[in-house]
């Protein structure tokens, strides 16, 4: 008698499962999803225990879609939703996905559109034949989270094929019978930027992150190092991405530019900020000439291959690893990284980049995990203890009130997307507080459409922020923030008379409009330049910062400016994003379960040495410090 494959045995354990008045027809693997199409969709969805019990049997995601017969003509399905819903739900728009069968619905109050326990959920799902998927309206609009979902239902045919190639290899049955996991360092290690993991089991090849690191001159150090031997991207089973910070995530698009084909997960978040900085980092390079690695074919081809998670959903990447995501509390959206690999052969924790500490916008990164043997964890801050959040908020408060006592610019390099809110939020409470006189504060570069995005998810912001979202009470909306869209409104800035505040991007001075406004601000000593965010060495920022007073610069013509640094200079360490050495050390004594051993990455050498020191004396840990391009057998 012929043994089932696994594919097969899931589609006879569903069909046990399902009474047969739903009338499946069809029963699909969508990427990590196994969709059960049905045209009696109420049959279930009326009796969610199905569906629960359906995925505890199988240990898969199940979603229910509809027949395509069964679905509604996309007008009357339209009517009929706002029939159902109560007008203050303040439906604003409703987008069909023909593909998967799906009404995304887009909602001020998404509450009532859901209805108490999904009740209106039901209702429509039943009465319309298109599954409901609703989305908040924020209160900022984005219109580049407007633009990749339009993208995304424009190619939903396209987008649908690759689920099923992908869901066809995540479930297909194991071909090995000899065991290991393996990890292999690409990037990150040993440094700062283009962090890059390679974990090998014996059925699978998964990379963790694939950044690159902006401020390095040679392309051999900017890039990870996937030329080693037997390296082949069509052999990648996923990608996972921490984050949206280009040093972890600057060089996806890469991949679909020379022959991968399969997925890329993170969180929703994630995949709109990413976007949104690779776009940046496209044009950047462009108009300063530099080679491009990708163009934007390849990025906006790495957004139909994302697959979205939230925190907390255990999914299956390959035949023989799960993933789960977690809050870092890094950045909005950004993840620490859960593998179980094999079943209870091992367990990997990759922090990526961490704050384990609350900030006025997210709260502190997750330490609890079902399992855990080995932990990869970032050492950027690991011989450094920061002063307090609160001590950092106050002395950045005095320095911007001492250069407006002298009728100077404040000028903070902020990076786009996490410093750049985090410092607004100080700023718009301290004038709110009148701790600063109400003065304006311009905002330049792609902090506002970042400052959308972050509106967009507010379920994904600290405790306080997202009531005061919620609440109609957006900070990030002050009047006295201008944001500035015209590059001839600089000097008129610049030469006012009034004090005033300036956050523009790049945090680093690599480039962007903070390098423009250093360059007008620089010779005046009633100035300041204030840092706040860490600065990677090479950068102009990290060169000011270590007390360089003159710099020269190329001008649109070919000739050389130099420009003396006159103006007040100032670092404030205690709102970076990732964790100190105290943090660090805390993590590790709190992180349950306790791992076996622990793996540094993302560090300048010498902090990496001594935290593993450290670790080593306080924990008894076995401690690894891997150079780029070692590996390290796990199992």
């Amino acid at each position: 008698m012929r043994r089932m494959n696994v594919i097969e045995l899931i589609r006879e354990t569903i069909l046990k499962e399902v009474p047969k008045e739903a009338q499946v027809t069809r029963i699909e693997f969508e990427g990590p999803e196994i969709s059960i199409y049905v045209k009696k969709p109420e049959v279930i969805v009326e009796k969610t225990q199905i569906v629960r019990q359906i995925a505890k049997t199988i240990k898969k995601r199940v979603v229910v879609r509809t027949d395509p017969s069964i679905r509604k003509p996309k007008e009357l399905a339209k009517k009929i939703v706002l029939e159902i819903t109560p007008p203050e739900a303040e439906i604003k728009d409703m987008i069909f996905d023909n593909t998967l069968g799906e009404m995304l619905i887009k909602a001020k109050k998404p509450g009532l559109v859901i209805g108490k326990g999904g009740q209106l959920l039901r209702k429509i799902l039943r009465e319309t034949g298109w599954r409901p998927v609703v989305i908040r309206v924020p209160p900022l609009e984005s219109k580049l989270v407007s633009q990749v979902l339009q993208h995304i239902v424009s190619e939903s045919d396209y987008r649908l094929k690759i689920l099923r190639q992908v869901g066809q290899r995540i479930h297909r049955s194991p071909i090995f019978k000899y065991r290991h996991v393996r990890v292999t360092a690409l990037g990150g290690f040993m440094e700062v930027g283009r962090s890059a993991i390679l974990v090998e089991s014996a059925e699978s090849k998964v990379l963790l992150d694939l950044g690159i690191n902006p401020g390095a001159e040679r392309n051999i150090l900017a890039y990870p190092r996937l030329d080693i031997g037997d390296f082949r991207v069509e052999d990648l089973d996923a990608v996972v991405v921490s984050h949206a910070h280009l040093d972890h995530c600057g060089f996806v698009p890469y991949l679909f530019k020379y022959g991968y084909n399969g997925p890329v997960y993170m969180t929703k978040a994630t995949r709109d900020l990413m976007v949104l900085l690779q776009l940046d980092f496209l044009e950047l390079s462009k108009r300063e000439g530099r080679s491009l690695p990708y163009g934007l074919r390849e990025v906006k081809k790495a957004v139909l291959h994302t697959i979205p998670l939230d925190y907390g959903e255990v999914t299956d990447i390959a035949p023989d690893i799960r993933l789960t995501l977690y809050n870092a509390g890094h950045i909005l959206g950004s993840a620490i990284i859960h593998l179980h690999i094999g079943e209870g052969l091992h367990n990997i924790v990759y922090t990526s980049d961490f704050k384990y500490s609350p900030t006025r916008l997210l709260d502190p990164a997750n330490d609890r995990f079902p399992r855990v043997e080995t932990l990869i964890m970032e050492s950027t801050y690991g011989t450094e203890d920061l002063p307090p959040r609160e001590d950092a908020e106050k002395e950045l408060i005095a320095a911007v009130k001492e250069t407006i006592e002298r009728r100077g610019k404040v000028l903070i390099p902020i990076f786009s997307v996490g410093r750049g809110q985090e410092i607004m939020l100080v700023l718009i409470d301290a004038i709110k507080k009148n701790l600063l006189p109400q003065i304006p504060i311009y905002i330049e570069g792609m902090v506002d459409e970042a400052t959308a995005i972050h509106t967009a998810y507010p379920e994904l912001l600290s405790s306080t922020l997202k009531d005061l979202i919620y609440q109609d009470e957006n900070p990030f909306t002050a009047e006295f923030i201008y944001r500035i869209d015209d590059r001839e409104a600089r000097r008129d800035i610049v030469e006012s008379s009034e004090p005033s505040i300036i956050l523009a991007t790049s945090g680093m001075l690599t480039g962007g409009p903070a390098v423009e406004y250093f360059k007008l601000l620089a010779p005046n000593n009633n100035n300041s330049l204030i840092f706040v965010s860490y600065q990677v060495e090479g950068t102009l920022g990290r060169k000011i910062k270590d007390g360089i007073r003159e710099v020269q610069f190329i001008t649109p013509e070919g000739r050389v400016e130099l420009v003396k640094i006159n103006m007040n200079v100032k670092a404030i360490e205690g709102f970076s994003g990732h964790s100190d050495r105290k943090q660090l050390l805390k993590f590790l004594r709190n992180i349950r379960p306790q791992p076996n051993r622990v793996i540094l990455c993302h560090g300048e050498k010498s902090r990496i040495m001594a935290l593993s020191a450290a670790i080593r004396r306080r924990f008894g840990l076995e401690v690894y410090t891997p150079e780029n391009l070692d590996s390290i057998r796990l199992a």
